[in-house]
C-alpha cells in the first residue's frame, strides 16, 4: 500500500451496501421512504409537544429532545447513502468524512446520555411521585438535557483527534456506506492496535456505563413498585416497557460495533444500518403507539387542523 499525508488526502471511496446495481435501485426507494418516516414521524412528535400544552412535562420535554437527536442521528449518514445509490461513484471529501465520524459520536453519546436522563425522569415519576414536579422542574430538565450534549461532544472529540493525526495508505476504501472510526483505523499505514484498543476503551466508558445504569434504573424502579403494589407495576412495567425496548434497540448495536466488535463485514453493515436508520424510525412508533396522552393530542390537532380549513 502506499503511504498517503493526511494533507493530501482530498476524498474517500466508500463500497457502499451492495454492488448490484438492480438491488441500489431497491434500496434506494426503500431507504428514501424509511428516512422521509424517521423525519415525519419524529418532526410530528416535536411539533406536538410544542404547541400542546397538555404536553408541557419534563417527560415529554425529554421526549421531543429524543425526536430532535433521532432527527440529526438518521441525517449524518442517511442522506449520503440514499444518494450514493444512485452513484457510479461513490466518494466523500475527506472534510465530509470527518464531519461523519465527529457528528455520528456526539449524536449517539448524546442519545445515550439522554435517555440516562429519562430513565431517571421515570425513577422520580414512579418512586417519587410527590416530589416529581419540583426535581424535575424545567431548569433541572434543560440542565440534564445540555449535560448530554456536552459529554456527546467531548467523547467525539477524543475519538476525532487521534484519527486525524493518522498517516492513511491507499487505496482509501472504506467498505460501508458511511466514514466511521474502525473503518478508518483500518487504513492507518501503521500498527493501529492500541489505537483500536484505545477507541474501544471511549466507546465503553460511555456505551457501558450508561447501559448498565439504565438496567440498574429499570430493575430497581420495577422492584420498588411491585413491592408496593401489583397493579402499579403493572403500570409501571407497561410504562417501562417502551423506554426498555428504544434502549435495547440502541446499545446492543453499538456494544457489537465499537466495544466488542467482531469484525463481520455484512453484520457490521447490518448493526450500522439498525443503528443509524431503524433505531430512528422505530422509536416514535414505540412511544407514541400506547401513548393516550400522544394519541389524544394528534386528535386535538386534525380537529383544530379540520375546523380551520372549515372556517377559511
Amino acid at each position: 500500500m502506499n503511504e498517503v499525508n493526511q494533507s493530501m488526502v482530498s476524498e474517500f471511496v466508500l463500497l457502499g451496501l451492495s454492488n448490484s446495481q438492480n438491488l441500489q435501485v431497491l434500496l434506494f426507494v426503500i431507504f428514501l421512504i424509511v428516512y422521509m418516516l424517521i423525519l415525519s414521524g419524529n418532526i410530528v412528535i416535536v411539533i406536538l409537544i410544542t404547541i400542546d400544552r397538555h404536553l408541557h412535562s419534563p417527560m415529554y420535554f425529554l421526549l421531543a429532545n429524543l425526536s430532535f437527536v433521532d432527527i440529526w442521528l438518521s441525517s449524518v449518514t442517511t442522506p449520503k447513502m440514499v444518494t450514493d445509490f444512485l452513484r457510479e461513484n461513490k466518494t466523500i471529501s475527506f472534510e465530509g468524512c470527518m464531519s461523519q465520524v465527529f457528528f455520528d459520536h456526539c449524536i449517539g453519546a448524546a442519545e445515550m446520555v439522554l435517555l440516562l436522563v429519562m430513565a431517571y425522569d421515570r425513577y422520580v415519576a414512579i418512586c417519587k411521585p410527590l416530589h416529581y414536579f419540583t426535581i424535575m422542574n424545567l431548569k433541572r430538565c434543560t440542565a440534564l438535557v445540555l449535560i448530554s450534549w456536552t459529554i456527546g461532544f467531548v467523547h467525539a472529540l477524543s475519538q476525532l483527534v487521534p484519527v486525524l493525526q493518522l498517516p492513511l495508505c491507499g487505496p482509501l476504501e472504506i467498505d460501508s456506506f458511511f466514514c466511521d472510526i474502525p473503518l478508518v483505523i483500518n487504513l492507518a499505514c501503521m500498527d493501529s492496535h492500541h489505537l483500536d484498543t484505545l477507541v474501544n476503551a471511549d466507546c465503553g466508558v460511555v456505551v457501558v456505563t450508561c447501559f448498565i445504569l439504565l438496567l440498574i434504573s429499570y430493575t430497581y424502579i420495577l422492584i420498588t413498585v411491585h413491592q408496593s403494589s401489583k397493579s402499579g407495576a403493572s403500570k409501571a412495567l407497561s410504562t417501562c416497557t417502551a423506554h426498555i425496548t428504544v434502549v435495547l434497540l440502541l446499545f446492543v448495536p453499538c456494544i457489537f460495533i465499537y466495544v466488542w466488535p467482531l469484525n463481520i463485514t455484512w453484520f457490521d453493515k447490518f448493526l450500522a444500518v439498525f443503528y443509524s436508520v431503524v433505531t430512528p424510525l422505530l422509536n416514535p412508533a414505540i412511544y407514541t403507539l400506547r401513548n393516550k396522552d400522544i394519541k389524544h393530542s394528534l386528535k386535538r390537532l386534525k380537529s383544530s387542523f379540520m375546523n380551520h380549513k372549515v372556517n377559511t
